[in-house]
């Protein structure tokens, strides 16, 4: 059953990358996009069998993947129904980017937490929040570095990547949401994540 759902899992991926891939807005852009997703799925791969993860982390993953593929498709400034989101209510700008960084902070979470508990010292409570909050602001952190270095390598072909939307406080907003991400994720799930672990260890020990 588990080769079941990881098949299904890989063509959910494949499926939307393929997708994404056919005549995106911009095809640096969806490049830079989807990359993560693809350096993600390769370790997936090669660790499935020896560190085989929650399904919900594996869910989160592949969720997140998704936003990923269709933020490269359209640019996170252009994706249509954020549009029409903005037009609706009023907005100044696109809000697609904030979802995904949003993402970025909850996903990451959650595969922290289930590292931190199955490999490592820390047990759930105070401390591991904490140093989980860190670990994802500093992901977060990391990835404004990258995205930083991209505008500098490559001028206003990075325009799309970037998606500031000539919001000058853009980098900050995307770090803040980002914590907000890994917070709200502890909070929410830490307790199912918890059964999901106590599940998959009793599984993989009968």
């Amino acid at each position: 059953m588990k080769h079941f759902w990881a098949v299904l899992w890989f063509l959910c991926f494949f499926g939307v990358l393929l997708w994404s891939g056919i005549h995106p807005k911009d095809r640096f852009t969806w490049f830079l996009e989807v990359a993560p997703a693809l350096a993600g799925v390769l370790i997936l791969a090669f660790t499935f069998f020896h560190f085989r993860l929650t399904g919900m982390v594996y869910f989160l993953i592949l969720l997140h993947s998704i936003i990923l593929m269709i933020g490269g498709h359209y640019t996170y400034a252009e994706v249509p129904l954020f549009d029409w989101i903005k037009e609706a209510f009023g907005f100044s700008r696109n809000h697609y980017d904030r979802l995904g960084h949003f993402a970025q902070g909850f996903v990451p979470a959650i595969i922290a937490r289930e590292i931190f508990i199955r490999r490592s010292p820390l047990k759930a409570g105070k401390w591991l929040f904490f140093v989980i909050t860190c670990v994802c602001l500093a992901i977060s952190a990391c990835y404004e570095l990258v995205e930083w270095q991209v505008a500098v390598r490559t001028g206003t072909a990075a325009d799309a990547f970037l998606g500031t939307q000539g919001d000058p406080w853009d980098t900050h907003e995307d770090m803040a949401f980002a914590l907000f991400g890994a917070i709200v994720a502890q909070l929410w799930l830490s307790r199912f994540h918890d059964r999901q672990m106590k599940k998959l260890i009793s599984f993989d020990i009968d």
